[in-house]
């Protein structure tokens, strides 16, 4: 594999699985508001609520910020850590920061919440930079906030920096910002969905991921 500095990792799907605190602060939304919810709710894993609840529900954009607002009510004391950290992302973590890699967050989840459950789950060291979402500053996109991990970062040369998430907005918003990103088989993404959207390369787990980049497969 090239040769890369900076590896950037989105955080649901791909260091912590969130299913079951996303899932049921949902449901407390739906219930809360009286909306349903689509049949395939894993669809809201990964790319911005907003936006989900626009596209999954038929909501504009005022209903979907008080679905927002009201999921947040449980997610931001409770539904957080509701998640666990994925097999092998430890280890992987530790292997790729003793090499030498600059280690980073870059995801569509609020940044107060990454750093929370950073802190909760003892990761919070092996990362450079925990850059989330902050709408009160216009940084909502993955796009928005890769670019933002980069300027935090002090990167100036992007074939240096390669993304690594499991959603296709993980890809796009990485093509987007002029970096590669790496397909997470082990996340809430299919194959099917990272390879239509592009993405560069894949790794099954945690473990192959980091022999790809140290060189070990």
């Amino acid at each position: 594999m090239k040769n890369y500095k900076y590896l950037l990792f989105d955080l649901d799907g791909t260091l912590t699985d969130s299913r079951e605190g996303i899932m049921n602060c949902l449901h407390y939304a739906s219930d809360r508001l009286g909306f349903e919810l689509p049949d395939d709710p894993d669809r809201f894993l990964g790319p911005p609520l907003g936006d989900s609840f626009a596209m999954f529900c038929g909501m504009d954009r005022e209903h979907a910020d008080e679905a927002v607002r009201v999921f947040r009510e449980r997610y931001s004391t409770v539904g957080l850590f509701e998640n666990s950290v994925y097999d092998g992302v430890e280890e992987a973590l530790a292997a790729l920061k003793s090499a030498g890699f600059y280690l980073a967050v870059a995801t569509c989840k609020l940044e107060c919440y990454s750093v929370r459950i950073m802190d909760k789950f003892g990761l919070t060291d092996c990362f450079g930079v925990i850059g989330g979402a902050d709408a009160s500053v216009g940084r909502i996109t993955k796009a928005q906030v890769i670019e933002d991990v980069l300027a935090r970062a002090g990167v100036t040369d992007r074939s240096q920096v390669l993304m690594i998430g499991d959603r296709k907005n993980d890809v796009v918003g990485a093509h987007q910002a002029g970096i590669k990103c790496l397909g997470a088989l082990w996340g809430y993404g299919s194959r099917k969905e990272l390879e239509e959207a592009g993405a560069d390369c894949f790794a099954e787990t945690p473990r192959t991921l980091a022999d790809m980049i140290l060189g070990k497969e």
